[in-house]
């Protein structure tokens, strides 16, 4: 495993992170034990969680794992903004509620830092000078060692950066948007923002929920039992069989299946290393219910598609732009 440094940060993350959004879910905490000590083995040490996942659970299990281990050794990431409850302060992204949640999730991660404390999207309802302040004071505090967002548009996270030059408060770090070869629309304005601003890019669902992890072909006319995107269709989930089902994502994963024949790689590894490998991009985040699905996405790392392999499938996942996107990024070499 190699070590990439977060955008202009000295802090240096694990190529491929580890999503914990299983933990507490699909995985008790012995499964879950099982799932970080193999990465760990492998050389990861990023490790993404968030206060909403499985009411927390998902913090409480990497606690319990991280007592057993030397705590320096990894960056553990976690998130702010959804309720844990239907009290009226416990959401958003005010002082109160970033206050009272990261003494949360330091208590439930056993720990006396964050590594990496993320807005976990948007938050309308509260000046953004109030959130950014607030991040800043617990960077200053030591308990949060650097910030970043998550599910930000393009203006939101040019304003957050914006603002955070102008008072001097500590910047954001990262940025954790959806990417992958069936979403590509952070290529509009996150990424060159990103760049631009030395921001770190941790993408988040590299295979889509299990749409580019192999299970499923083009031909099928329902989404196979015990797929990820079966249960999403029944509760409504982004990665749903409804949502990507169409003309356009067969032809990326006939596409997929191709390359990864000629590479002779798994076709989740193909689709994770693209992301990878894509300008700009940090660590994309990949999660795992079993062992042997860690094991094929830890397949991903220590080597390269061919230029030709890249640009096929680059190709065959592009959309026609909507406007203004069709003027702006006529000309590549100005974007």
């Amino acid at each position: 495993m190699r070590y990439r440094f977060l955008g202009r940060t000295g802090l240096k993350v694990s190529e491929l992170g580890l999503g914990a959004m299983t933990f507490g879910r699909e995985l008790d905490e012995q499964a879950s034990f099982q799932i970080l000590d193999k990465f760990a083995a492998a050389g990861g040490n990023f490790i993404d969680t968030a206060d909403a996942y499985s009411g927390g659970a998902s913090e409480e299990i990497l606690g319990h794992w991280l007592r057993g281990q030397p705590r320096q050794d990894f960056v553990v990431a976690t998130k702010v903004r959804w309720p844990s409850s239907d009290r009226p302060n416990d959401a958003g992204l005010s002082r109160k509620h970033i206050l009272d949640a990261v003494a949360a999730s330091l208590r439930r991660l056993g720990t006396d830092y964050i590594d990496l404390y993320q807005v976990h999207a948007w938050d309308g309802a509260t000046a953004l000078e109030e959130t950014l302040s607030t991040l800043d004071s617990l960077v200053r505090s030591g308990m949060v060692r650097y910030v970043g967002a998550s599910n930000y548009s393009g203006w939101q996270l040019q304003k957050a950066v914006d603002l955070c030059q102008r008072h001097g408060w500590q910047p954001f770090a990262s940025l954790q948007p959806l990417y992958n070869l069936l979403d590509r629309e952070a290529e509009w304005e996150l990424l060159p923002v990103c760049r631009g601003e030395g921001l770190g890019v941790v993408s988040w669902s590299p295979l889509r929920g299990g749409w580019l992890g192999g299970r499923l072909r083009p031909g099928m006319t329902t989404p196979p039992d015990g797929t990820r995107v079966k249960t999403a269709e029944r509760l409504g989930w982004g990665e749903s069989w409804t949502a990507y089902h169409n003309d356009h994502t067969w032809r990326v994963i006939e596409e997929l299946f191709a390359v990864a024949e000629e590479t002779e790689r798994e076709v989740a590894q193909v689709a994770i290393n693209w992301v990878l490998n894509r300008p700009g991009v940090t660590a994309p985040i990949t999660g795992a219910r079993t062992l042997e699905q860690l094991t094929t996405n830890l397949g991903a790392v220590g080597w390269e598609l061919s230029a030709d392999q890249e640009q096929r499938l680059s190709a065959v996942s592009t959309r026609p732009l909507p406007y203004p996107y069709n003027i702006v990024m006529a000309d590549p070499e100005r974007i």
